[in-house]
C-alpha cells in the first residue's frame, strides 16, 4: 500500500514509518520544515511539505494514497488553549480526509486516547466502549479528544474504512522525550517527591511504543471500518506502583499527594486532571480481531533498562 503518515518525525510516527516500510508499504510523511523532511527521509519515506493547517494539501495527499495514518498533533496550541484547542483543530483535518476517501473503502487509522471511554466502575474499559460525549466539565481531559474519535468512527458511515487506535496513558521506549513518563520524572526532580494522588491506587495503562506501532499497521492493514483499538500492553498498573519505582531509580522519596483542591494541583498542575483518574482497559479484542500480540518489555520492566535514567 501507499500510505500517507502524519506525525512521523514524532515518538509513535517515527516507530511507525519502519514498521509500515518493513511490511513492504510505501510511505509519505508530511513534514513541515527541513529538519523534518531530512528525518523523514531517514526513515525511508516520500517526503509531502505542508502541515496540518493546508486542508487542501492534506486532502491531495490522501486522496493519492491508498491509506492514511494519523498521529499528528498541534503541539503549538498546547501553551494557550490545552488539549481543548488540540482536539479542536482536528476535526477540520479528520472532515478533509473524509472527503478525500469517502466512497472508497479505504482506511484511515487515527491515534485516540485509552481515556476516551470513560469510566467503568467494577471492569476496564472496553474496545466496544463507545467516546463518550464531551461536557463542560471535561475541559483538560483526555476525554476532549473524544469529538475527534467520533469524527473518525462516523467517516465509516461515508464509506471509509476508519478505525481509531487508542493509545496507552504511557507510551514508553529508548527514545521518549515528551511523554507523560519524562513528565512526571522531571516533575518528581522538580518537587523533591515522586507524588501520587490519595492512596494510588488509581490504575493507569502502559505500551511499549513499537508494539503500539504494530498495532497501527495491522489496523491499516485488516482493520474493519468503523472500530476502536486498544495499544495496551500493562492494562492497568496501581499508580502508586509507577510512582514508587520512578522514587527508587531517581533516589527520591515517594509520597501521597492528598486530594486537596489547593495541594493537588499544587503538585500535579496541568496533569492534575489526569493524574488523578483510574484508567484499566482491555487489550483482548484488539488481540482476537487483529492477531496483535505485545511482546516488547512492559512498563516496570522497561524502567529497568535504565534509559529514563542518564546517570545523576
Amino acid at each position: 500500500m501507499r500510505v500517507f503518515v502524519t506525525g512521523g518525525t514524532g515518538h509513535s510516527g517515527s516507530y511507525i514509518i519502519p514498521e509500515l516500510i518493513a511490511a513492504g508499504h510505501e510511505v509519505t510523511g508530511l513534514a513541515r520544515s527541513d529538519a523534518a523532511a531530512t528525518a523523514l527521509s531517514a526513515l525511508g519515506a516520500t517526503v509531502h511539505r505542508g502541515d496540518l493547517q493546508d486542508l487542501d494539501g492534506l486532502k491531495e495527499a490522501a486522496s493519492d494514497s491508498d491509506g492514511v495514518i494519523h498521529v499528528a498533533h498541534r503541539q503549538d496550541l498546547l501553551p494557550s488553549g490545552g488539549l481543548d484547542a488540540v482536539a479542536a483543530a482536528e476535526v477540520p483535518i479528520m472532515l478533509a480526509y473524509g472527503e478525500a476517501l469517502a466512497g472508497t473503502g479505504k482506511p484511515l487509522v487515527a491515534a485516540g486516547s485509552i481515556g476516551s471511554p470513560g469510566q467503568h466502575p467494577g471492569r476496564p474499559a472496553t474496545e466496544e466502549d463507545p467516546a463518550l460525549p464531551v461536557g463542560e466539565e471535561h475541559r483538560g481531559t483526555l476525554r476532549v479528544r473524544n469529538v475527534v474519535e467520533r469524527t473518525v468512527v462516523d467517516l465509516a458511515e461515508q464509506g471509509v474504512r476508519s478505525s481509531v487506535v487508542r493509545i496507552a496513558n504511557i507510551a514508553h521506549s529508548t527514545t521518549d522525550r515528551a511523554g507523560f513518563l519524562p513528565t512526571l520524572i522531571a516533575l518528581a526532580k522538580e518537587k523533591g517527591f515522586v507524588g501520587y494522588h490519595g492512596d494510588g491506587a488509581n490504575l493507569w495503562n502502559a505500551v511499549h511504543i513499537r508494539d503500539a506501532a504494530t498495532l497501527f499497521r495491522l489496523a491499516l492493514e485488516k482493520g474493519p471500518a468503523g472500530r476502536y483499538w486498544h495499544a495496551v500492553g500493562d492494562g492497568g498498573i496501581p499508580f502508586r506502583e509507577i510512582a514508587e519505582a520512578l522514587a527508587a531509580r531517581l533516589g527520591l522519596p515517594a509520597a501521597s499527594v492528598p486530594d486537596d483542591a489547593l495541594m493537588t494541583p499544587g503538585y500535579f498542575g496541568f496533569l492534575t486532571h489526569i493524574a488523578t483518574q483510574s484508567y484499566p482497559a482491555s487489550h483482548l479484542i484488539t488481540r482476537r480481531t487483529l492477531g496483535w500480540d505485545p511482546t516488547r518489555p512492559g512498563l516496570l520492566a522497561d524502567l529497568d533498562n535504565g534509559h529514563y535514567f542518564p546517570a545523576r
